[in-house]
């Protein structure tokens, strides 16, 4: 393959660098040439795959046609997609409404030998899960929706089920409503993003608030070591001063002790003069007597 096929290879791939990879890896390749039955071969498989790439891109626009037409609030909400995927596995747009939110968001999740009515999904899932001693499935076709795809890991379960909530409110909408709007749905979707952007903030408002707490301990316990320490101080101060009244009042009793035996020694001197006095006097009138 040489340098002739890079303009016709460019037509077909849209791309001249793509083109030149293609004509060097023809160099590098150990095929062979083509016969001209093989040749009619590929050709035609080409073609078919060619037309079925048409005939998808038509199918596409049908269904987007036709789901505005019939659930355009739904639509609006989740995709075209999920939304035809999700009314097909109901079987109807009204079956589909009559489902509660808890069903829809499992419905497409069910992997039973044998099919079980669509209003007792939920607990033949929840049966299955008990009986497996398995976890119960958190989504089926809302799965593919994008809010789910730009939920973390810890918020899937919990948008899921949100936006299984939002989409029943649209599909009854769609079923029991006189016209068609999208009104609804965008509605919808903008509280959806709400709550997906609340969940995302809130994971980084628990990380702030975990630090804060740690913080917050970290001061606690500083803060009641400071305490301890400051009971631990009053309560030394206490005891030293009860110590020291308790020696002041020991010294006080001492001291009134030495004063009584003080006053009991003057008290004793007194009498003894008293005595003295009245002896000499009685010898003074003996004396006289005489």
């Amino acid at each position: 393959m040489g340098l002739d096929y890079i303009p016709m290879l460019t037509e077909v791939l849209g791309d001249e660098d793509k083109a030149k990879e293609v004509v060097e890896a023809g160099k590098a390749s150990m095929g062979q040439d083509l016969s001209p039955l093989d040749l009619i071969n590929v050709q035609t498989f080409a073609k078919k795959v060619m037309d079925l790439a048409d005939y998808r891109k038509k199918l596409y626009d049908y269904l987007v046609a036709k789901m505005s037409d019939i659930a355009p609030n739904l639509a609006a909400l989740i995709g075209d997609m999920v939304g035809a995927r999700l009314i097909s596995h109901a079987g109807s747009l009204t079956n589909l409404a009559k489902c509660p939110s808890s069903t829809l968001q499992i419905l497409g999740a069910e992997k039973s030998l044998f099919r079980c009515d669509i209003i007792d999904l939920s607990f033949f899932l929840i049966f299955s899960a008990l009986k497996t001693r398995g976890n119960t499935p958190k989504y089926g076709f809302i799965f593919h929706s994008s809010f789910i795809g730009r939920a973390s890991a810890k918020n899937k379960g919990r948008i899921a089920c949100y936006l299984a909530n939002k989409c029943s409110i649209a599909s009854r909408i769609d079923c029991f409503a006189d016209g068609a709007t999208t009104a609804f749905g965008e509605k919808l979707q903008e509280q959806v993003e709400e709550r997906l952007d609340f969940y995302e903030g809130d994971e980084e408002g628990k990380e702030t608030l975990d630090a804060s707490a740690k913080k917050s301990k970290k001061m606690k316990a500083k803060g009641d070591e400071e305490e301890e320490e400051k009971l631990e101080k009053k309560k030394k101060k206490e005891k030293r001063k009860m110590e020291t009244e308790e020696e002041n009042e020991k010294e006080e009793k001492k001291k009134k002790k030495k004063s009584k035996a003080v006053g009991e020694e003057e008290t004793d001197d007194g009498h003894s003069k008293k005595k003295s006095k009245k002896k000499k006097k009685k010898s003074k009138s003996e004396d006289d007597d005489e």
